[in-house]
């Protein structure tokens, strides 16, 4: 999925680079001719192409969403605004985003050029409206792509959610009962929409017993709270002569 937004993307990209290469060459020499007919009738077959496109590719994201929401459904809610949040956010398909982004790249840059025609075919000397379409419909194209990239590049450098505040599952997790410390805690993207996470939590003294308790309520929270895809818990008691021997290394080494 993240390697077919990028290849999308990338299409687009090398399109927009020829199309920025050949109207920089219109521009400076000015010795072109265009036919405003054939150009009129083309830009109106791809503005019409361009539409159905759109219109299935936004069907089948929204397909997909509504599919990704009933699968799941037996997780039980949380009333936390944390939840409400997370749960928003990058469910949508990367492939079909980056699809849907090209198709509407190409339908911008098809209704460009048909003003241009428009303007072109009644009045020719105007046809310098020809490479600025190009240059609106680049400018275009960057806006409406960088965020796909920002996504993909979340995803590839294993990074965390922009949507997910790792101070803030940090204190909640400290909030749980018998709950001492947190000596690790990992969150990364899996891919658009699934959040995976490990911790390592220490227990206060005395409550070793209480082990599946805790770990059952810090998955619940990662899992309904913080919309996480899947989770790891790993539990140990706390140890004052660890914690001690410890001590001792780091000044040792110092």
């Amino acid at each position: 999925e993240v390697l077919s937004a990028i290849i999308s993307v990338l299409l687009v990209y090398i399109l927009m680079a020829f199309l920025l290469y050949e109207a920089v060459q219109r521009t400076i020499h000015m010795d072109y001719e265009i036919n405003g007919d054939i150009m009129l009738i083309t830009a109106a077959v791809g503005v019409a192409v361009n539409l159905i496109m759109g219109f299935l590719l936004n069907q089948s994201g929204h397909l997909h969403s509504h599919s990704h929401s009933h699968a799941h459904s037996h997780v039980p809610q949380s009333n936390s605004p944390t939840r409400a949040h997370s749960s928003t956010h990058g469910h949508s398909s990367l492939a079909v985003r980056a699809a849907f982004v090209h198709a509407l790249g190409d339908l911008v840059q098809s209704i460009g050029v048909l003003v241009a025609a428009y303007i072109i075919r009644f009045k020719p000397e105007y046809k310098i409206a020809d490479p600025i379409c190009t240059y609106i419909f680049s400018i275009l194209v960057i806006l409406t792509t960088i965020r796909i990239l920002c996504d993909t590049g979340v995803i590839i450098l294993e990074g965390v959610p922009k949507h997910l505040n790792v101070d803030r599952i940090k204190e909640d997790l400290m909030k749980i009962e018998d709950v001492y410390s947190i000596e690790d805690l990992n969150v990364w993207s899996l891919t658009a929409g699934k959040t995976a996470a490990i911790v390592h939590l220490q227990l206060v003294p005395g409550s070793s017993s209480k082990w599946e308790e805790v770990q059952s309520k810090a998955q619940q929270l990662l899992l309904n709270t913080f919309g996480m895809y899947k989770c790891s818990v790993q539990l140990q008691s706390y140890k004052q002569e660890m914690s001690k021997t410890c001590a001792n290394c780091q000044s040792s080494s110092a």
